[in-house]
């Protein structure tokens, strides 16, 4: 009797070329986030800098699939939901990821970095809701994001590759530190808040291009 594929064959086979480089984006994400833990055990400053130069890898990848998705006219549900998932990792949990790294371990910059992972996922997934809303008319797109898509978090990243080159970690990162309440306060992580917040703005109306 003939077999059938293994199931994770037949899975692969449903991928198109533009979602491997949407993997490729999501393997620069979870790189950088073992590269920040390691760090963290070694202080070797060249594991953190690698983490950073990740993103603009990620970043690479993330446009190319979508340029090469609109080449081949190879748009799918699955595509668009491998894209989701991976900027999460790679524009969400991975900054964060060295922001705490850097230095921004207090309960304040904690709540901040939540916040700002929560507004990203949150942000992706009104994204999803309204594309699936337009895939209907005539031209299938959305012509322009609500709020900043999350792939801008890069700017975070390289704001603390610019500090840690500097040798500005820990409490000597830029901005100090400050004791509110129960919990330590880094002003720096008020970035993150603000790109967070910018996310998942409903008035903020950035053209899709």
């Amino acid at each position: 009797m003939e077999r059938s594929a293994p199931r994770h064959f037949s899975m692969l086979r449903e991928f198109h070329l533009a979602d491997f480089f949407t993997l490729g984006n999501a393997a620069c994400g979870v790189g950088a986030i073992l590269l920040a833990m390691t760090f963290m055990a070694s202080r070797d400053m060249s594991h953190f800098m690698a983490a950073a130069a990740l993103a603009p890898a990620a970043f690479i990848f993330d446009v190319l699939d979508g340029r090469i998705a609109r080449a081949r006219h190879q748009h799918s549900a699955l595509g668009r939901e491998l894209d989701s998932l991976s900027d999460v990792i790679s524009f969400g949990m991975a900054p964060a990821a060295l922001a705490f790294a850097a230095g921004l371990q207090g309960g304040w910059d904690a709540a901040a970095l939540v916040y700002f992972v929560c507004c990203g996922v949150s942000r992706l997934a009104r994204y999803n809701v309204t594309a699936e809303q337009l895939a209907g008319n005539e031209s299938g797109k959305v012509k322009y994001f609500e709020g900043t898509p999350i792939p801008t978090s890069v700017v975070l990243t390289g704001i603390l590759a610019a500090a840690a080159w500097q040798g500005a970690m820990g409490d000597r990162i830029w901005g100090g530190v400050y004791d509110i309440g129960p919990w330590n306060f880094h002003p720096l992580s008020l970035l993150f808040v603000l790109s967070g917040s910018l996310m998942i703005s409903k008035t903020l109306h950035i053209p899709k291009f």
